[in-house]
């Protein structure tokens, strides 16, 4: 059975930085790209970073470029997502998710396999 248990949600002033952990468990074999997804209060849900788990190679998207970065530790089993420069806009659910497609997608009916989310908070 796939888990995905997120951590690391926040409320933090403006220019602040906080780490979030995904802890995975249970990944089918094959799975190769994970991804932190997020979704402001009545929006869309959006991606924010993919990690190819072969290598730690990470993507982007341009609101998270120069800010954030996605990484992982092989060993504890756990995808981070490190946000620098917070700004309000960045107030979201953030979720991270497991691809079923073998190619870096953005899109959000790609991922099969979810977390419960963790609240960020950006304000002053």
């Amino acid at each position: 059975q796939v888990r995905l248990v997120e951590s690391g949600g926040d409320s933090v002033e403006p220019g602040g930085s906080l780490r979030l952990s995904c802890e995975v468990s249970g990944l089918p074999a094959g799975r190769r790209f994970m991804a932190w997804f997020r979704q402001p209060p009545g929006k869309l849900r959006e991606y924010v970073a993919i990690i190819l788990r072969d290598s730690g190679w990470g993507y982007y998207s341009a609101s998270a470029r120069g800010r954030f970065t996605i990484s992982q530790d092989n060993a504890k089993k756990t995808v981070y997502l490190q946000m620098d420069s917070l700004k309000p806009e960045d107030t979201a659910m953030y979720y991270c998710a497991v691809s079923r497609v073998d190619y870096s997608s953005s899109q959000s009916a790609d991922y099969d396999y979810w977390g419960q989310g963790t609240q960020v908070t950006v304000s002053s």
